[in-house]
This record gives C-alpha cells, structure tokens and sequence, in this order.
C-alpha cells in the first residue's frame, strides 16, 4: 500500500520526492479551482429563496474564487450573479443592463435586497381559509 504524501517536505526530501510532491499539490489545486468555479456557475436560486442569504452565498464564492486565484472581471461576476436569479428578478435585471449600471458587488447584492423588499410588499397576498 502506497504511504499517503505528506503536506510538508523535509529538507532531506530528494528530487523525485520533491517532485511528485509538487506535481500532487499543483493537481489538487487545480482540481479544488474547478470545484469551487463549477458551483459558482451552476449556482441558482428558487423563487422563495431569500435574495440575502443567496448574495451571501454567491460573495463567499467570489471570495472563494480569488483565494483561489481564479480571476474574473467584475462584469462577468455580475452576469453570473444575475443569471442565477430566478424570472422574478428579469424586471430588475432589464433595467440594471439598460442602464449600464456600473457597480460593485455588495451594491449589487444591495440593490437586490431593496428590490425584493420592495415588490414583495405590494405584492398582494391571497389568503385561503
């Protein structure tokens, strides 16, 4: 049975060791980036889903994703933010692209809050009794 490798070498280590050792970290790097990139694009919200608790989620994977040093523009995170948005969110989203909203991502996750906020108050409720 193969001993697992280590995190670390020892200065005794010889160039194979250091090499295999190297050639591990960089493939689990690379895997680990495209774990995080893969739920970052495919991540989507549902209707009931809470516009707070989503734009958490998607910044922590922006944060995730530069940790990571996988860098994308500001633009294309914005596009995949909107894109994860359910139909609800198209009025809002119109509008953001009409007018070439030029903003960070917190003001964004911001905005979005503030627009949920506001269409699911003159909502009218149905009740059912």
């Amino acid at each position: 049975m193969d001993k697992p490798l280590p995190q670390i070498l020892s200065n005794g280590s010889s160039s194979d060791e250091r090499e295999t050792f190297e050639r591990w970290h960089a493939t689990t790097a690379k895997h680990t980036r495209n774990v995080a990139t893969k739920e970052f694009f495919r991540t989507k919200t549902t209707e009931r889903s809470s516009v707070p608790e989503h734009g958490v989620k998607m910044l922590s994977l922006v944060e995730k994703l530069e940790d990571l040093k996988v860098r994308l523009d500001n633009d294309t995170y914005i596009d995949v933010i909107l894109q994860s948005l359910p139909p609800f969110y198209d009025p809002f989203i119109v509008n953001f692209n009409i007018n070439g909203l030029e903003k960070s991502l917190n003001e964004l996750i911001n905005m979005l809050v503030k627009y949920e906020a506001t269409t699911k108050k003159s909502t009218p409720s149905v009740l059912v009794g």
